[in-house]
């Protein structure tokens, strides 16, 4: 038994390490216009485990064990960079992550109003 339960444990601590890495904390990126983005995540982590053994009246002898984890991913913000500024916009400002949201219409009008600008220039 105690074999088979430290081979479910180095299972379910494997698959732990695995999920709980770099590109599950920090988003991919992505641009929107001028401006470049990386969602920031929260990861947290739980995990038990247990066993035992002992002697049934009736069969004489039983033993078991057993092991769980369970993760929780969660949005925190976005760290948006625009030439040499770099800002982090929290989804727990306001009203959670549609407050992140409100801003990407401000982030959308201010690249287009640069790209008009631009264009006006050009002509």
């Amino acid at each position: 038994m105690e074999m088979q339960f430290e081979k479910m444990l180095a299972n379910v601590t494997d698959f732990m390490r695995s999920e709980a890495k770099t590109e599950t904390v920090i988003g991919q990126p992505f641009m929107l216009g001028e401006y470049s983005c990386i969602p920031v995540i929260r990861v947290g982590m739980g995990f038990g485990s247990g066993g035992g053994e002992g002697k049934a009246p009736q069969s004489g002898h039983g033993e078991g064990a057993a092991a769980g984890g369970g993760m929780g991913i969660e949005p925190i913000g976005f760290l948006v960079s625009h030439g040499d500024k770099i800002s982090f916009i929290s989804t727990k400002v306001n009203r959670g992550l549609s407050a992140a949201f409100e801003k990407v219409p401000e982030l959308l009008e201010k690249y287009l109003d640069s790209r008009t600008k631009e264009k006006a220039e050009a002509v």
